[in-house]
């Protein structure tokens, strides 16, 4: 089993400290925001540098997981930081104790589990922090479109502007597995002014829509709607991103009942 944490890119503080320059949010800012108006409590799953529950817990009680120590640092120090209970800890198995009426896991964190069977531990989490009411939503790329193809570190080459760290060049460079789906990439920055560069690989999945749905109805979860983009516009097979927004499938008070018919013992909900 793959630890995210054992990522440079997420656990070496001379990385994480580039991470939310280089990770800019928008419209998926404003939908999660949006979506947690009317949450009391919120979890959010691989929560990193901890922008979105930060701005959450102004109104909303939140917990932030997440497995690398140095981006829980940054979220601890963040404005709003000391609101949130941030807690290290592998997505794939912690269990709190407690359930939630909104689990977001955002900026594709979804996808920096390398297998069917991480996925699908992710999966049970959700399910076993989802209140009975309450609302799940996470993204992933979509793999049809094959937005890797072509990139390298020459034409991905750009700068960013941070207020503490000035100029930066950043560049990324993929390979792409077709055997597993997984891409292996490399992300590099350049402090312009001390000259400083550090880079780093890491690893994500892409999960075909279809796949997705079926280890989501296994884990006790329905999908409400399928998102296509951070505006709300549906699912469709060339969308960019694959959005589900959904619920439990059944209650955790819920229980099976044996009852009789004439073709044997039968399972009925009740």
């Amino acid at each position: 089993m793959t630890d995210p944490a054992d990522d440079r890119l997420y656990r070496d503080p001379a990385l994480a400290q580039f991470y939310d320059v280089a990770n800019q949010w928008g419209v998926d800012f404003d939908y999660c925001v949006s979506l947690a108006s009317d949450a009391i409590s919120v979890l959010d799953l691989g929560c990193g540098t901890g922008q979105l529950a930060s701005a959450l817990a102004r109104n909303q009680k939140v917990t932030g997981v997440d497995p690398a120590a140095a981006m829980l640092d940054i979220a601890r120090r963040r404005p709003g930081g000391d609101k949130v209970a941030w807690v290290q800890a592998d997505t794939r198995s912690v269990r709190l104790g407690e359930r939630f009426d909104l689990i977001v896991l955002t900026g594709h964190v979804f996808q920096v589990f390398l297998s069917d069977e991480e996925q699908k531990a992710v999966l049970a989490t959700i399910s076993a922090h989802l209140n009975p009411d309450g609302r799940f939503i996470f993204d992933s790329r979509n793999p049809r479109l094959r937005t890797w193809e072509g990139r390298n570190r020459h034409n991905s080459l750009h700068r960013l502007e941070d207020p503490q760290l000035g100029t930066i060049e950043a560049w990324n460079e993929p390979s792409y597995d077709e055997t597993n789906n997984v891409l292996t990439y490399e992300n590099g920055y350049t402090v312009l002014g001390s000259g400083q560069t550090v880079s780093a690989t890491a690893q994500i999945r892409y999960t075909f829509q279809e796949e997705l749905a079926a280890m989501i109805e296994a884990a006790g979860l329905v999908v409400e709607r399928w998102l296509g983009d951070w505006e709300g516009n549906p699912y469709r097979p060339e969308a960019r991103e694959i959005i589900p927004v959904g619920r439990l499938a059944y209650t955790p008070s819920s229980k099976f009942c044996e009852t009789d018919s004439r073709s044997g013992p039968i399972k009925v909900v009740c």
